[in-house]
């Protein structure tokens, strides 16, 4: 099928992440301001983290890098009718594995707290919490793989409406249950490690709200598969065997997350919040730009791949779409790098910094801010390389890049976090991230996927970016900013930040770049 711009599609998905992210920064405000960084949030982290990082691996990660490639090749090569039986297969496999999964967590989630979180064995009202608040999550894990499949099936068709949609019920229903903690309280006589039951009774019931909406989108699409379990086909087989490696590469960086988890445990009570909301801020630019290109690239390049044309020709389509790409990446997340490292402290203190949440939380918080800021370019750099390996079925590139980007995660965070506690686990994540990315841009020049055009674009923002930095780092430490209120003077320093910037980059010609994308030029 015919697609849009590159440009077009990752404008769509930017507005309905950006607009989510909005309704997820008040789900957080109201968070800190309800729970603090104390026991509650802490035990709830956990019990969300887990469907999360299965969420990951299922529905954002392997699935759908393993499943898209496959279903635009039966597309191509059959037809859609084929290419939704291979959809059949998988939901009704997909369906039943989570399900005895989700059963068997239930029966030993002590254990897999225990595991989780091992240092809190002597906070047992903490860790009696989370497990009682993750067997109430932990359903969502099938609820939302299903919604991923279906997400996969709506991209290759160009469509991103449906599946921008599901994050931001989630995020309504979880202000609204947040804004019941207070009853919350006098039900579990005022227990403060139980009083997040709300918000993870919300989740399920989100779940269940994401599966209507996306069940609408598909019928209208025309693209609904059906409820049936079928004996595998032959794509199917080979679909399961590519997801197989793509669950290893895409466990790879959950990995990092639960490394994150178990060490932060150890740490002074609040350290798991203090990364929480600095990653929370963090993964603002990546949702809104990163994670966005990827998904509107992994349809249009497994498109390219399953046509039968001559290499040269497959291989210059492919390397001018991951141009397009980077381009877009770097005019957008330099800018955010540094805005997010110099107005860390502004940032946290103006969103989060009220109510039970203490001005010695949002200092601890805005250092962790810094750390991940760091490696923000080389997160939304990897959202593209790896969108190009998936769709080449090198699956198992990706699973050696992880694994070894694990491996240096703990390295450097045991080695940092005795240094610089919490923030150390942040900063051993962003020197992960950099290896992994260079890696894989390796091995997509060594397939000849990847030119280099996009470099002189990275040139350009980053300069423009460099300046904006400096103009607001002169900016934050005028004595007018210092007058003004913690949230006034943040919103000043955004805004000015932004219209730096944009002189800055319409000056140098960076607009030329994008102007390019829109019509498909690289």
């Amino acid at each position: 099928m015919a697609f849009g711009s590159l440009l077009s599609a990752v404008s769509v998905i930017s507005s309905l992440t950006a607009l989510s992210r909005i309704f997820g920064f008040i789900r957080d405000i109201v968070f800190a301001f309800m729970m603090g960084a104390g026991p509650a949030a802490d035990a709830f982290l956990i019990a969300f983290k887990l469907p999360n990082l299965f969420r990951r691996l299922t529905a954002e990660g392997a699935l759908t890098h393993a499943f898209l490639p496959a279903y635009s090749m039966a597309k191509e090569q059959k037809n859609t009718a084929q290419a939704l039986i291979l959809a059949t297969e998988v939901q009704a496999w997909l369906f039943l594995a989570l399900s005895i999964i989700v059963v068997v967590m239930e029966l030993t989630m002590g254990g897999v707290i225990s595991m989780l979180a091992p240092g809190y064995a002597e906070y047992d009202s903490r860790a009696d919490a989370a497990i009682f608040l993750a067997r109430i999550t932990m359903p969502y894990l099938v609820m939302i793989s299903l919604i991923g499949l279906w997400s996969a099936i709506s991209h290759a068709e160009d469509d991103y409406i449906g599946s921008g949609a599901t994050p931001i019920i989630l995020n309504i229903c979880l202000i609204l249950a947040a804004l019941l903690i207070p009853t919350s309280e006098e039900f579990f006589h005022y227990d403060s490690a139980y009083i997040a039951f709300p918000l993870a009774l919300a989740v399920p019931i989100a779940g269940v709200l994401q599966m209507l909406v996306m069940q609408q989108r598909l019928r209208r699409l025309g693209r609904r598969p059906h409820w049936q379990f079928r004996r595998l086909s032959a794509g199917g087989r080979a679909m399961w065997r590519s997801f197989v490696p793509a669950a290893l590469g895409a466990g790879g960086m959950q990995l990092n997350l639960i490394i994150d988890l178990v060490l932060a445990s150890w740490l002074a009570v609040g350290s798991l919040s203090w990364l929480y909301y600095a990653d929370r801020l963090a993964q603002l630019p990546l949702g809104v730009i990163g994670i966005a290109i990827g998904t509107a690239l992994l349809p249009r390049l497994s498109a390219v791949e399953a046509q039968s044309i001559q290499l040269s020709a497959k291989q210059e389509q492919f390397t001018a779409y991951v141009t397009q790409g980077l381009n877009i990446a770097v005019i957008a997340v330099f800018p955010a790098t540094l805005g997010l490292v110099f107005l860390a402290d502004e940032l946290i203190a103006g969103l989060f910094v009220f109510g039970a949440f203490t001005a010695q939380d949002g200092t601890a918080a805005a250092a962790a801010l810094k750390a991940y800021a760091i490696g923000l370019p080389a997160f939304a750099c990897i959202k593209i390389s790896q969108a190009a390996l998936y769709a080449l079925n090198k699956p198992g590139i990706v699973f050696r890049i992880s694994l070894l980007s694990v491996c240096i995660n703990l390295i450097f965070s045991l080695f940092l976090m005795r240094i610089y506690a919490h923030i150390g686990l942040a900063l051993a994540t962003s020197i992960s991230l950099w290896v992994a990315v260079i890696l894989q841009f390796g091995f997509l020049t060594y397939f000849r996927r990847m030119g280099w055009k996009w470099v002189a674009t990275a040139s350009q923002a980053g300069l423009a970016a460099a300046i904006m930095a400096g103009m607001l780092y002169l900016a934050e430490n005028s004595q007018i900013i210092n007058d003004l209120n913690d949230r006034i003077a943040m919103l000043v320093l955004v805004v000015l930040g932004i219209i730096l910037y944009i002189a800055v980059a319409v000056a140098l010609g960076l607009h030329h770049h994008l102007r390019k994308t829109q019509h498909g030029k690289s």
